[in-house]
This record gives C-alpha cells, structure tokens and sequence, in this order.
C-alpha cells in the first residue's frame, strides 16, 4: 500500500501549520515508532504523555534515528530541524497522525460494522461477548483489546488495551482485508484522551461503569470521566456514520452520559433499572455459570450465560444491547450467549479438584475486586481465601480500598506483589495493609509463594482467589519483566498439593 505525500497531507483534519520540503513523495508506510520506520516512512515525532516529562530530547532522538532508517518525511509539533526529510509542522501531531492513518488506510472503519467499548471494569468480556455474537451472526469480527489483537485467523499479542491511532487503522485495514465484516475494540480512557480513537467511525459506543482508576494519569474522577465521555461526543460528530450510544443506566456515570448526549446520540440503555431498556432480572449463579430472565423490547427471554456472576450479567446485557443496535435480532443473540467464551483470566477457573476452586480474575480496583468477591460469596463457599496486591507507578489511592474491599469480603488474605514496576515491592504491601484493622491477613512479597500458601491452605468447599494480574504472562520489577502466568502458577500449585 502505498500513496503520496501530497495527497495525505490534502485529506488531513486539522491541516498542517506549514510543510517544508518536497510533497511528490510516495509514501509506503505511516509509523510513530522510529524502530519501525523503513525507505518511504512518514514518521510522526509524538511528544511524551508522560506526567510530568517532556520528553523532548527523546523526540529529536527518535525523528533522526527514524530518518537514518529511511523516513522521508516527518510530522512535527515544533521547530525540529530534520535533515534529508520533508518536515511538516502542527499543532496536534497525535491528532494528525490519526487523520492521516486514516487516509493512508482508506478509511477502513466505514467498511467494517465498529463497536467500542469503554468504561472502567467489563471492557474486556464485553467485547469478547460482542465478538463471539458477531461471528455467529455471519459477521466475522476482528478485535482489538487488553488480552489480544485478532485479525481473520491471526491472533496478535496485544501491547496495550488500545494501540496508538495509526496501529489502530492499519489492523481495521488487515480486518477488511482478510474479509471481516465487524471489529469491536476496548476503548480506554488513555486512548480517548491521546486521540487514538479520532478518524474511527463507530456504529456503537458502549459505556459500561466508571469507579476509581487510572487516577495517577487523570489525577481526578471528573477528568477520568470526561475523558471517558470524549467516545460519545466523537460519535456525536460522526461525519458519516449515524452511532448508537450503549450506556450502563444502572451507574450514576452512565446517567450523567445520558443527560448529555441522549439528545445528540440515539440512546439504548440496560441494567437492572425497571426504566432499562434492556433489563435484566431474577438473577441465578452457580458453578456452570449464571441464568437470568431479559426483558427487552416488549418480549422476555431466558439467558443462560457460561459465566459467572452479577457483573457479567452487566457485560452480557452490553453486548446484547449492542447488538440490537447493530440491527441484530435479539432471540439469536440470547441463544447465541449460552455458548459463549472463557474469557482469560476474567473469573477463569483454574482445573484442579473439585473439593475446592481457585480462581484467576484480572481485578485490579476496589470495585472490581468487591464485585468478583461477592459474586464468589454467594457460590456459597466455606470460605475465601484472597491472592491479590497492586501494581507499582499506578493510582496510589486505590491501594488501602483495595485492601478493606479484600478483608470485609474474605476470610483469609494474603497480600503480595502485583507488578511492582519501579517501586519497593514490601512499600507497597505495606501501603495496603497500614489500612487494615483485622488480623485476617498475612503478607508474602513473594507473589509465587503467596499463591502456593494460598492453594496449601484450601480444604474441602473453600474457594481461593488469585487477583489482579488475571490473563497477564509477566511479572514487570524496576529493571526487568520476567515469566509469570497466575493461571499455570495456580495449576502448579494444585498439582503439588494432590500429589
């Protein structure tokens, strides 16, 4: 694929402050990745979004390494001299760099049925709930998320929950050219607020929850919020598309979303609410999974759903919802559910004996680990043990909730390492349990050894948990990230016990 210089540059919105160079230049590939660039690139210089870094020795370092690799050409937002190469200054590179991947890639979202999905906890089930509807609707569906990337028949490792705009364009493309009809991704604050997302037309934005996270990026609720809210003004101003806004009407953030936009945006709601329009109701979990009535559009219908608990029920009801306002019929999508995925490491139950369970589930904030608790709760075990700690250079303030979220709600806990980043793992163990007041808990830094103590622990109808890295296969210190999968740790755990 390639196209001229000349001709991205006219189809870019906003347009460029000034271009200094030659523009008949045929250009084979879009990167903001200097390692990437190769004969032919147009490299965007991003600046850092890193809190409090400029970063601006790093992008001079990064344009020229991308010009030794071949790049002819290069977007900037300053006055960076580059030699050998077509220098275009703006304003907004990331802004930019999404309107010129999209015209480099032809504009792939508007030839695809596209949903994202955003909101704190849920991202991840939901769209893998979508996916499954989808492909057994005859719509075969990419996905772009934290777990994976999957494209036709390739599954990529997925580097974050939504790659950078010009990553985002190139897999829609691979999607649309391996003969996708639909993509559903995760749409994360981050990449709602970097403009990753800009130049996505979308058939359906789905807003699932919002509680507290990513506070160290966003510093408060209402910019975490905002940010989060951005999905819904895009679609507001789609140019081509007409979108329909899926909100959570049970979470008070999801009614601030509805006041806003249900004038702008067609609206359909869910949740348990007697004024949802897609609700659900009497409401059964047990061990092969979780069964609720759906009163949807003047009809009821059973649900039955291979996965457990109240926040799934939530998931599923996106999904569903979703669907219908895709154009999808709605009885298809609820037969469709009882066959749906495992999702890794969301809730995923760990093989072993079944005197007892252990669990593996990604919660990775106070309301999401409260919520997998008490799904666990009422499974009606003798008791729960819990595995969990909280990731370094992350939201500080979410560690003490975390922590008296995980003492109410178990019987024994054992606080650990998560990934502990730059930061002194024992500080942030620490830093949990100094907001404690029970003796219902123990630390043991060492995240392997905590599972283990956890799964020796466990007799006849207790449940074990293990949370917060979920489908994670690495532990990430200061100065390396080594091998580490909760899942086969755990299954390793069990073997010794039994054997």
């Amino acid at each position: 694929m390639t196209m001229q210089l000349g001709k991205i540059i006219a189809g870019l919105d906003p347009a460029p402050l000034a271009v200094h160079g030659s523009t008949d230049l045929e250009i084979g590939s879009i990167t903001h990745d200097s390692r990437l660039a190769s004969p032919g690139t147009l490299f965007f210089a991003l600046p850092s979004v890193t809190p409090g870094r400029a970063g601006s020795d790093d992008t001079a370092r990064h344009t020229l390494q991308a010009v030794e690799k071949g790049a002819v050409a290069v977007v900037t937002f300053g006055d960076l001299e580059v030699p050998r190469a077509t220098v275009i200054r703006v304003k907004n590179p990331r802004a930019v760099l999404a309107s010129a991947a999209a015209v480099f890639y032809r504009h792939p979202s508007l030839q695809l049925q596209t949903a994202a999905v955003t909101g704190t906890n849920g991202k991840t089930t939901t769209t893998f709930l979508l996916k499954h509807l989808l492909d057994v609707a005859n719509r075969p569906c990419g996905l772009i998320g934290t777990v994976r990337y999957v494209v036709g028949p390739r599954e990529l490792p997925a580097l974050r929950t939504t790659p950078e705009s010009d990553d985002v364009q190139r897999l829609l493309r691979e999607m649309r050219d391996v003969n996708c009809r639909a993509a559903v991704m995760e749409a994360s604050s981050h990449a709602l607020h970097q403009d990753r997302l800009r130049d996505v037309e979308f058939d359906a934005g789905v807003f699932t929850n919002l509680t507290q996270d990513h506070l160290d990026y966003h510093e408060t609720m209402e910019a975490y919020f905002a940010a989060k809210a951005l999905l819904f003004g895009q679609i507001a101003g789609q140019r081509r598309k007409k979108g329909t806004a899926v909100v959570n009407v049970d979470d008070r953030y999801g009614r601030r979303l509805i006041d806003d936009y249900a004038q702008r945006v067609t609206t359909v709601t869910y949740g348990q609410s007697s004024n949802a329009m897609f609700r659900a109701a009497d409401l059964r979990t047990d061990f092969h999974g979780t069964q609720f009535s759906l009163h949807a559009d003047g009809k009821s219908y059973l649900v039955r759903l291979p996965l457990f608990g109240p926040f799934n029920v939530y998931n599923s009801l996106a999904a569903l919802a979703t669907m219908h306002a895709l154009g999808h019929d709605v009885r298809k999508s609820v037969a469709a559910l009882k066959d749906a995925p495992q999702v890794p490491g969301r809730l995923e139950m760990v093989p072993g004996p079944k005197s007892f369970r252990v669990f593996v589930d990604y919660a990775h904030t106070p309301d999401a680990l409260e919520n997998v608790l008490r799904t666990l709760r009422s499974l009606d075990p003798v008791r729960i043990l819990t595995v969990f700690g909280c990731g370094g250079d992350r939201d500080r303030a979410k560690r003490g909730p975390m922590g008296r979220a995980a003492e109410e709600l178990s019987d024994w806990c054992i606080v650990t390492s998560d990934n502990p980043r730059s930061e002194d793992p024992d500080s942030i163990c620490h830093q949990i349990t100094s907001a404690l007041s029970g003796a219902n808990h123990e630390v043991i830094t060492d995240r392997r050894a905590a599972i283990r103590r956890a799964v020796a622990m466990a007799e006849p109808g207790d449940i074990v948990l293990v949370a917060g890295k979920g489908h994670e296969g690495y532990q990430e210190f200061a100065d390396r990230k080594i091998p580490f999968d909760d899942v086969a740790e755990s299954a390793s755990a069990l073997r010794e016990k039994v054997a």
